[in-house]
């Protein structure tokens, strides 16, 4: 695999008038990894994206996508090889959706052969000879799904993918990134929908007013964050709080409610459970780690003051 990053921003920002849309960012993407993008409205999650199709320039830095600057000249030819979904998809009302697809296949060299296969991947085969102004939202999406994939692109970014998507459909959208991410694709996938993600992205970018709060594997972020993982024990009616050591790790909520479930530091998570496993009674305990949208909060909400935490080497699936 070339070594080389498939993305990368060096010290970039995007400045306007009255606003700094994205303040010092640096990251770089390899080929075959998919970074989740996350951030509130406003973060620069967008501003981010048009950088690197090369929709806007930044006011400092520099940008790279495969091996060029996306605002030249030179790019032109690279961008046949990039996918993009807007986070709001629109399309020529009056075309049919085969109409619609067939049109964006051809602008990349591609016929209505290959549109037909898209429409059918995405599932919406039955709707295809239909005005799109008829179509629901969540088939507007899919619809906008199959435009990102023409012509198997090495990059794809992909803008609020999931919304307007019923829980089958997403879960169908999650096994096509796989088996993109399988094939080499690179992914950028920005998303307020957390649930879900986590399992399919290699590595999180969390922004802020422009700003990196945090960057790595969603492991590296639990540990720089220092999250609890949470161990639930069942059957030990209430021998829990006859332990000093164990009743240090219940919440004060846990003890008004009479919840079990003891927050642990990751370094005394085995310790813990060893302690647990010796209690005859001890009928099943569950382990959850922090999720990537109690991260997230983390983060957004400030409870991380060092600059975030950006490692730069990719990560594990996870």
């Amino acid at each position: 695999m070339n070594n080389a990053p498939l993305v990368s921003l060096s010290g970039v920002s995007k400045c306007y008038p009255k606003l700094t849309a994205l303040d010092n960012v640096s990251m770089e993407l390899r080929q075959g990894e998919v970074l989740g993008l996350f951030g509130h409205n406003g973060a620069g999650k967008t501003t981010m994206m048009k950088l690197i199709l090369g929709v806007i320039s930044p006011s400092r830095g520099q940008v790279q996508v495969m091996g060029m600057a996306p605002d030249s000249k030179a790019a032109w030819h690279s961008r046949a090889k990039v996918g993009y979904l807007p986070e709001n998809v629109s399309f020529y009302e009056h075309l049919t959706g085969l109409e619609v697809l067939t049109y964006f296949a051809r602008l990349k060299g591609l016929d209505k052969k290959d549109a037909l296969a898209l429409i059918e991947q995405v599932g919406i085969t039955h709707a295809m000879k239909r005005q799109v102004k008829t179509y629901s939202k969540g088939m507007r999406q899919r619809l906008g799904l199959a435009q990102a994939f023409i012509g198997a692109p090495k990059l794809l970014l992909l803008d609020e993918p999931t919304v307007g998507l019923d829980p089958i459909a997403t879960a169908e959208f999650y096994q096509t990134v796989d088996r993109l991410k399988n094939q080499g694709t690179s992914i950028i996938l920005c998303s307020h929908v957390l649930p879900g993600v986590e399992q399919h992205i290699d590595r999180a970018i969390i922004l802020s007013s422009g700003k990196m709060l945090a960057m790595g594997t969603l492991e590296q972020l639990r540990r720089d964050a220092n999250l609890p993982v949470a161990i639930k024990p069942d059957g030990l009616n209430g021998a829990v709080r006859q332990d000093a050591k164990l009743m240090s790790y219940l919440s004060a909520q846990g003890e008004e409610d009479n919840n079990q479930t003891l927050y642990v530091p990751e370094q005394d998570k085995l310790a813990i459970l060893r302690q647990l496993l010796a209690y005859e009674h001890l009928t099943d305990v569950k382990v959850e780690t922090a999720s990537l949208e109690q991260v997230y909060q983390h983060y957004l909400s400030g409870g991380h003051q060092s600059g975030g935490h950006q490692s730069g080497g990719k990560g594990k699936h996870i």
